[in-house]
């Protein structure tokens, strides 16, 4: 599957970013929104924008989205079982 989307070009100028370089950022936002909303797991998400999953992981604070995002109890029970 492909997703196509039009950017007009005073967008690319209005960010000062080239289109490969806009393209990428873009790849890699919705990658990071999936992996955050938990619809793809980290390697997934890596995966599907052809990049490395610690990279990918790396890259997840520009977006500010945690690399680990667990609730008390079950950090709370890591902490414990470790």
């Amino acid at each position: 599957m492909q997703i196509v989307v039009d950017v007009p070009n005073h967008y690319l100028d209005a960010m000062h970013r080239a289109p490969e370089d806009f393209a990428a950022e873009a790849k890699l936002a919705m990658a990071a929104k999936l992996f955050e909303m938990k619809r793809l797991s980290s390697g997934m998400a890596a995966s599907l924008i052809g990049m490395d999953r610690v990279t990918f992981l790396a890259q997840l604070q520009r977006f500010g989205v945690p690399m680990i995002d667990l609730e008390d109890d079950e950090l709370a029970s890591d902490i414990r079982n470790a």
